[in-house]
């Protein structure tokens, strides 16, 4: 693809649109691929790169994904693991005291003993990848209604991963691709015991807050070590990534391998629209709210500030991407493009008559889901998703309820998170010992609560119904005062009691969970049989179409599974200016001194009294082509070789629209490079055993 100069926005986006529907012989950089459906035509004719299925392994199993959120990898042969500061935030904030806060001080551990082990930490190392879908597909019949359709998947589903669970004793999800056409089956070894290692104070691994959140050139150092351990020793990875001493230069090739979250590429112009006027308001309105009431309860006391912490950082960054979502498809370019494209798949010459009175009903069955979602999607997300609730203690409650309920179903009519092979990840969850926040709960309760009023009125029946006559500062410190779920004992005795315990227990989160549950399972099983079922068999379609006249040459949205993305180390321009494509240590000083360390740019005193010591020219972060999305923060950034050159910790603002179309114009990511996480290890950090172990004993 002939490379485009910056400034032509929309002659780019046409073209990046139009990748996504037309494949070319020459290829631009889009898709997070399967790794048993990789790009390798494409990265032989472009970059002259032969992707063999050794490369592909090694990059497999020495990638990692934390069930918090967020992807790593391991950069040793004794289980050492590498991913983002702001992936590991919630435990070193779980782990840290008032008298030593690890997020504002940081922390090393010189030996394995001194190595502190996170609570409810789960890591996820993918073993094997299995096409299920014909088993799938045989379940759901031609003639069964949606709500049937539904619930034989499930019960397939179920069925699969509870027999490779039982066969291999490996985590097992179906993971659905396509938005319903191809289901795979994904094995996992999972560790449950996982020690930090290594994290640089918070005012240096977010250098810039929320100011240079998704912008560009950035001066983080957005890194920590975490060790794998299993039997009380550490474990020893088949493969792990070696560390490149150098890391990129200028437009060379470069790989990512990691988990994106959700991307929506693949979605009908009428789902588009849906989030559009429906879906991204409100939630924009739902993170608004909920930050001022953290930042406010923050800027009581700094002892606020420290609690608050992550969860601030994790809904101030949501509420910034889903604004650049929502600006994205408020720019008529992207949904006319999106439309061309369902166009042209209709009209192709590839595709029979019946062909394609078949993608007219699909499309237009996506189309009536979301007019029947629309109605109910509010309560959908107070009730069920929990909106209403922003509480740990309630979370547990729920979970606690359903167990009793679903343990006693056969697996194949479980919720899906109560499915067999998911129970032990639940109950990792459910027993935490981690630390739950008293003044934490009630802002948060507090601020969701009066969301929920906001939202259906005060005189709604179910507000009423939850507020019990009580004001909600009142009703908070009813739940809260109430509650013994602060206590995991207490939880394990609730779960082992089974649906006696629960039935007998008059905690108030408990009573507050089984109060709204007939109304949040209704609206749920209303979304599940005409919503999500209607929706997968429209999609399936779709796909189906998008498969005769592209084949596989189109990559799936993303799902929280491994892909592989790929691209070109380069810069870019911005309003005439030419941004690098790495900054360095020397560009970070000449920023924070210019802002005279004022928050959120001011440095550690470490960094203030080294400055002499570090050389200022080495790069510091650098950004790439690569494709990435939320959930590949922490993720290993590859050369050729397969070595660790970088790690991959947030896109820039003209890369938000990458949630819908692909363009290398001015979007890229961005990832602290190896070879200054070595300068600062080396001259900074007193960490002598971590820098041998990452080099190999250079």
């Amino acid at each position: 693809m002939t490379r485009r100069r910056p400034g032509s926005r929309l002659a780019g986006l046409f073209a990046c649109i139009l990748i996504g529907a037309f494949p070319m012989s020459s290829w631009s950089d889009e898709g997070m691929w399967l790794l048993n459906e990789p790009p390798t035509a494409r990265l032989q004719e472009k970059y002259q790169f032969a992707l063999t299925p050794q490369w592909l392994e090694h990059a497999q199993l020495a990638s990692i994904r934390f069930n918090s959120g967020g992807s790593a990898s391991f950069v040793s042969p004794d289980g050492l693991i590498i991913t983002n500061h702001h992936v590991g935030s919630d435990f070193l904030q779980k782990l840290s005291t008032a008298q030593d806060d690890l997020l504002k001080n940081g922390f090393y551990a010189p030996t394995r003993e001194q190595e502190r082990k996170c609570p409810d930490l789960e890591i996820n190392i993918l073993q094997s990848i299995q096409d299920v879908t014909d088993r799938v597909n045989a379940a759901v019949k031609p003639e069964m209604a949606a709500a049937e359709a539904f619930a034989a998947r499930r019960a397939v589903i179920s069925a699969i991963e509870k027999e490779s669970l039982d066969a291999t004793g490996l985590r097992s999800d179906v993971v659905t691709l396509y938005q319903g056409a191809v289901y795979h089956l994904y094995r996992y070894r999972k560790y449950t015991d996982v020690r930090l290692v290594f994290a640089p104070e918070s005012e240096i691994a977010s250098f810039g807050g929320d100011v240079d959140n998704f912008e560009y050139p950035r001066h983080s150092l957005d890194i920590c070590f975490f060790r794998a351990y299993d039997n009380n020793q550490p474990v020893k990875p088949p493969h792990w990534l070696k560390w490149s001493t150098t890391g990129p230069t200028a437009d060379d090739v470069v790989f990512v391998t990691g988990h994106p979250g959700t991307t929506n590429r693949l979605e009908t112009v009428a789902k588009l629209r849906h989030r559009r006027d429906v879906t991204l308001p409100y939630t924009l309105n739902r993170l608004r709210a909920a930050e001022a009431a953290l930042l406010q309860f923050g800027e009581r006391d700094p002892a606020n500030a420290r609690i608050a912490q992550s969860a601030l950082h994790r809904v101030a960054n949501a509420r910034k991407a889903f604004s650049g979502q929502f600006q994205g498809l408020l720019d008529p370019a992207i949904l006319r493009q999106k439309l061309q494209s369902e166009l042209a798949l209709a009209q192709s010459p590839k595709l029979t008559a019946a062909d394609r009175a078949e993608l007219a009903k699909a499309i237009e069955a996506i189309e009536t889901a979301q007019k029947t979602l629309a109605p109910m999607e509010v309560e959908f997300s107070l009730l069920e998703r929990g909106d209403a609730f922003a509480s740990e203690l309630f979370a547990h409650a729920r979970m606690l309820v359903r167990l009793a309920s679903e343990s006693t179903k056969p697996n194949a009519e479980r919720l899906r998170e109560f499915r067999e092979s998911n129970l032990e990840s639940l109950r990792l969850s459910l027993f935490s010992d981690a630390p739950i926040e008293k003044e934490l709960e009630r802002v948060r309760l507090q601020q969701s609560l009066t969301f929920l009023a906001e939202q259906l009125g005060g005189g709604s029946p179910l507000v009423v119904k939850i507020l019990s006559g009580k004001s909600i500062p009142a009703r908070v410190e009813e739940l809260l005062n109430g509650s013994k779920l602060f206590d995991a004992a207490e939880r394990k005795r609730l779960a082992d009691g089974g649906a006696k315990a629960i039935d007998d227990s008059r905690d108030e989160m408990i009573l507050l969970a089984r109060l709204i549950d007939p109304e949040a399972r209704a609206v749920r099983k209303r979304y599940e049989t005409e919503v999500e079922e209607p929706e997968r068999q429209g999609y399936a379609a779709l796909a189906k179409a998008r498969f005769t006249v592209y084949g596989r040459e189109v990559a799936p949205d993303a799902t929280f599974t491994l892909r592989l993305a790929y691209g070109r180390t380069i810069g870019y321009q911005v309003d005439g200016v030419d941004l690098p494509f790495h900054t360095t240590f020397g560009s970070l000083f000449e920023k924070a001194e210019r802002l005279q360390f004022r928050e959120p740019f001011n440095l550690p005193e470490r960094w203030k009294q080294g400055k002499a010591k570090l050389d200022l020219a080495v790069p510091f972060n650098f950004v790439s082509t690569a494709d990435t999305i939320g959930g590949n923060s922490g993720s290993p950034v590859l050369n050729r070789a397969g070595e660790f050159i970088g790690i991959n910790f947030d896109r820039n603002r003209h890369g938000l629209v990458r949630n819908f179309v692909y363009t290398d114009v001015q979007a890229r990511h961005i990832a602290v490079h190896s070879a200054g996480i070595l300068e600062v290890l080396r001259k900074l950090y007193d960490c002598p055993a971590l820098i041998a172990e990452i080099t190999g004993g250079k």
